[in-house]
């Protein structure tokens, strides 16, 4: 199996692309290894200077510590992510990890689905993930995920890329803001 790796404009950040389903149901960032049980996740927390891994779709976003280089550790997660599928696993996470929305507003649904079909995939692209939270007073507050998590140029993403799109589309929001 071969694993691409891809660099992501956050440099203590790396996409690592296995070719095959990571995720079947929404993506998730883990922050810490005590809370999950998974094993990949787990032994990927194990490796030295790991502070945060991102599941997407197809790719998996590692996030360092700066004082570790990515060539003193990279190989280490290509071969463990490998271990993984080649135990004959075929995805890293099954179960639904998606927020219920059936209790929004209108023009919170209105705001998820620009996101999603807009930002998500060119999010998706950098190894991130852009979360909705919520939209009070013209204000509609994300959560960066993954790669776009304390990413030097997420400021200007959210100002001049999500903010301007969701300004043009839904005249009500007047501002974004990461929480």
């Amino acid at each position: 199996m071969f694993i691409q790796t891809e660099v992501t404009p956050n440099p203590n950040s790396l996409k690592f692309l296995p070719g095959k389903l990571v995720s079947t149901k929404g993506s998730i960032e883990v922050t810490k290894k005590d809370k999950t049980n998974n094993e990949l996740i787990k032994n990927l927390f194990s490796v030295n200077g790991v502070e945060s891994i991102f599941l997407g779709k197809d790719f998996i976003s590692i996030n360092k510590v700066d004082t570790i280089a990515w060539d003193d550790i990279k190989h280490i997660v290509i071969s463990l992510i490998n271990d993984f599928y080649s135990s004959g696993k075929k995805v890293v996470i099954e179960k639904n990890l998606e927020e219920d929305d059936k209790n929004l507003e209108e023009i919170e649904k209105r705001i998820i689905k620009l996101l999603d079909e807009k930002i998500r995939p060119a999010v998706a692209r950098d190894g991130g993930d852009i979360k909705f939270k919520e939209f009070s007073k013209g204000i509609v507050k994300v959560q960066l995920q993954g790669s776009c998590s304390g990413c030097p140029s997420s400021t200007m993403t959210l100002k001049q890329g999500v903010q301007n799109l969701l300004c043009h589309y839904i005249p009500e929001v007047k501002g974004v803001e990461a929480v």
